[in-house]
Parts: structure tokens; C-alpha cells; sequence
């Protein structure tokens, strides 16, 4: 059974942590999630959407406080039943999500007449934010999300049974199955755990300070510190993430991405439509492959209802790029003549001008004036009307002209609102924060890296 319990310890302490730092790597992009789950259409929890980021917040603490409680033994009762409890949680959202009928609507009273409105079906859960986009090239499909939930409700069984069980005490229970207990002692060991994490600096600061508290504190103490200890470099490393930018950006805009190459690489999927069509004189009903000739104007036959059917026969390639488009003004298109331009071309992000930072704007209207004077190219990018978008400019004296853009399009770009992208033939040269605005110098020498 110790064996068992180890085993499960160390899968779900270190996938918890994982999760939440994956999680507080991206918190912004996270509460994005998060507030399509609000959406009224969704989960229809409006009120929530303002406590978004927040709650996203809570949630990486939450995860990687408990998990790094079950990984190293304390508070070993309440630990698991807290864990116990996010998983039963997740498993009922994956399950909402895998089971959500895209054709389903709802119905909603306006001016005291029921209106039927389409539901939103988020398609991802988010649970490992970008990162699978990046590495794997596709996140979890909801149905894998809730087998994984499945899984890990598995493992915490084990677990649970025997910190419930157990009349040790936590301290007790943390040393018999503690993985790393005798490593943390002699001062060794420290590669195995920070592989099982994947963030190294966290963790590395992590297990100094938890081996640090185990040396000088004992019993209940030493438990309650070390989760605040863990508590205190998650808020620390979700701030920095949050006032800069990811540490580790997973995104298709990242820095070295072509967005030119990501778009050239997309191929629309080859499909038939057959429809059914029932001859009014026999009562026959005969499906139609509708590349050829079928009885779509003749009298003898009536369509059927609702019975279109979609055939893939040749399945697309699709490209998280896909939808990035920029017109201007006159809804003239802006997109290839910018990934074409060899020009450098400065992109200043802000997806909604009424919510930007404006104390940036001074930094970012000088860089992209000295930009500008030394031969490059600058655009605005905003999902906002054009009224706002020229109240804004006027507001910051922006001589540097803006394109309208898809506001989900924009937030994927970067996590800032503003924010500057640095362009060279489609590829990203760089990207900023708009509380690290950069200087001319400063961008120029992303060009030559």
C-alpha cells in the first residue's frame, strides 16, 4: 500500500503543480478562459466575469499549494480533501464542456418575450493553458480533458483513504510517505523533483525554502510555513507574469513565430454535402451528393428537412493564425501587405482603448514616432469602433494610423493591453509589454539577434 500511496503522491502532487504553474505563467490569458465559462450563453455566470482574473489567480495557488502539500506530506487530511474536491469540480466542468451541444440554444426573456439564442460551447478547458498548443500543437480535446480528470480521481483515491484513515499525525503521515523527505535531508536530489515540476527556477526556490523550514521548524508549524512559503513565490511568480509577460510564451505569436509561414501553412478541409430530397410521386426519399446534379428545381421532388449531412473527405490543416486580419477605415484588408513588408513594423496591441493602460502610451507614441522617423512602419491594432479608436489617438497624440482587428485575435497576441509586436516580414522580431515599452535602440537590436 505505501508503495501505491507514493506512486499517486507523486503523480498527482507534481501534475497539480504543473498545472498551476502553467496556469500562473499565463494567469491573463487563464481569466480569458474563464470569462467564457461566465458567458451568459455558457455557464450563464455573468456576475463573475468582472472576478476573472481573480479567481484565476486563486486557482493557481490553489493547485500549487495542494499539490506541493501532497507532494512533500503536510496538512496531509485537508490536502487531499481540498484536491479531492478541485477534481470532482473539474471532472463536472470537462464533462459540461465534452457534452455541450453546439447546436443547443437557450432561452432568455427580453421586453418580456422569450427569445431562443444559440448556447457557446467552450471547445477547450483550458487546463494546461497554451502549452500543449505549443509543444504538441493541439490542447486536450474536452472529452480527453475529463478522461484525465478520471484518471487523477484515481489516483487521489489511495491517497485520501489513507490520510483519512491514518490516526498518525500529519507531520507523521508527511515523513512515512514523504518521496522526497531523505533527498531533502542529505541535500540531494534536487534534479529528479525539478523535472517533475518543469518550471526549474520555481521550484529550485520552492525546495530551498521548504528544506529550509523542515531544518528549522517541527510539527504544525513547519506545514503552515512551508504552504506559505509556496504561497508567497506563486503570487510573486503570477505577478511578474502578469506585469510583464509570460515566462515561457507558448503562443503563435511568440517571439521567433512567422505568422506569414503559420497562414501559408493552413489548407481549408475538402467536404461533400449530401442532401435528401423525397419524390412526391413514389414517396421515394434519395440522399444527393451535391457536387453533381441532384433535384434541387424540380417540381416532382420536395426537400427534406434538417437533412444535410457533411462529409470530410480530404481534412483540412488549420492554423492558429488563421483569423488574424487588420483592415482599415474603408474595410480595405491590411493583412498581407503588412506580413509582406521587409520593412521593420511596429504593431501597437491595445484590443480595447478603453481599458488600455494609458500611462504607458507616452513610451509607446515616442518609439513608434522614432520608428516611424528612421524609415520602419507603425499600426495601431484595436478591436474597438473607430470613434473610440480616434478618441484615443487624439487623447495620446498618436500620429501612427489603426487598423481594426479581432478582439480575441488581439488578447492571443499578447497579454497586455498595450502592448508592442516588433514585425519583419511576417516573422515576430519582438514583443513587449507596454510596462517594458522598449526604446528605438532597443528594438533594433531584436533585429539583429
Amino acid at each position: 500500500m505505501r508503495a501505491i500511496v507514493l506512486f499517486s503522491r507523486l503523480i498527482v502532487g507534481s501534475l497539480f503543480i504543473v498545472s498551476g504553474l502553467i496556469k500562473a505563467n499565463d494567469s491573463l490569458g487563464f481569466s480569458y478562459k474563464l470569462e467564457e465559462y461566465f458567458a451568459e450563453s455558457a455557464l450563464n455566470l455573468p456576475g463573475l466575469a468582472p472576478w476573472a482574473l481573480a479567481l484565476a489567480v486563486l486557482a493557481c495557488l490553489a493547485e500549487i499549494v495542494l499539490g506541493f502539500a501532497v507532494l512533500f506530506g503536510g496538512r496531509m487530511k485537508l490536502a487531499t480533501i481540498a484536491l479531492f474536491g478541485l477534481t470532482v469540480f473539474f471532472g463536472w466542468l470537462t464533462l459540461y464542456t465534452a457534452t455541450c451541444d453546439p447546436q443547443g440554444t437557450y432561452t432568455v426573456m427580453v421586453n418580456g418575450v422569450a427569445e431562443q439564442r444559440p448556447v457557446t460551447c467552450v471547445t477547450d478547458c483550458g487546463c494546461f493553458g497554451d502549452a500543449m498548443k505549443g509543444s504538441v500543437g493541439r490542447s486536450l480535446t474536452p472529452w480527453e480533458s475529463f478522461y484525465k480528470d478520471a484518471i487523477l480521481f484515481v489516483f487521489i483515491l489511495p491517497i485520501l483513504f489513507v490520510a483519512l484513515r491514518s490516526k498518525e499525525s500529519s507531520e507523521q503521515q508527511g515523513r512515512r510517505y514523504d518521496p522526497a523527505a531523505r533527498r531533502t535531508a542529505h541535500g540531494s536530489g534536487v534534479e529528479l523533483d525539478l523535472h517533475l515540476v518543469g518550471t526549474r527556477v520555481v521550484h529550485l526556490v520552492g525546495f530551498m525554502g521548504y528544506a529550509l523550514i523542515k531544518r528549522g521548524m517541527q510539527g504544525a508549524k513547519a506545514e503552515w510555513a512551508t504552504a506559505g512559503w509556496a504561497a508567497v513565490i506563486t503570487l510573486a511568480f503570477t505577478w511578474w507574469c502578469y506585469a510583464h509577460l509570460p515566462v515561457r510564451d507558448y503562443r503563435p505569436y511568440a517571439e521567433g513565430k512567422s505568422i506569414s509561414e503559420q497562414k501559408a501553412g493552413a489548407k481549408a478541409a475538402v467536404t461533400s454535402v449530401f442532401l435528401s430530397y423525397k419524390n412526391i410521386n413514389t414517396g421515394e426519399v434519395k440522399e444527393y451528393d451535391t457536387g453533381g446534379s441532384y433535384p434541387w428545381n424540380d417540381s416532382n421532388f420536395v426537400f427534406v428537412e434538417n437533412s444535410n449531412r457533411v462529409v470530410v473527405v480530404q481534412p483540412g490543416i488549420e492554423s492558429q493564425v488563421q483569423d488574424f486580419r487588420l483592415t482599415d477605415r474603408d474595410g480595405v484588408e491590411l493583412t498581407d501587405g503588412i506580413l509582406a513588408e521587409e520593412q521593420p513594423m511596429l504593431l501597437v496591441l491595445c484590443y480595447n482603448v478603453k481599458k488600455s493602460a494609458t500611462g504607458n502610451m507616452p513610451a509607446i507614441a515616442k518609439l513608434a514616432a522614432d520608428a516611424e522617423a528612421a524609415g520602419w512602419y507603425a499600426y495601431g491594432m484595436s478591436a474597438n469602433g473607430w470613434d473610440d479608436i480616434e478618441d484615443f489617438r487624439h487623447a495620446h497624440q498618436l500620429a501612427f494610423p489603426f487598423a481594426q482587428g479581432d478582439e480575441k485575435v488581439i488578447k492571443t497576441m499578447a497579454r497586455a493591453n498595450p502592448a508592442v509586436l516588433l514585425l519583419k516580414k511576417g516573422r515576430v522580431m519582438g514583443i513587449w509589454h507596454g510596462n517594458d515599452a522598449p526604446t528605438l535602440e532597443e528594438a533594433k537590436k531584436k533585429l539583429k539577434d
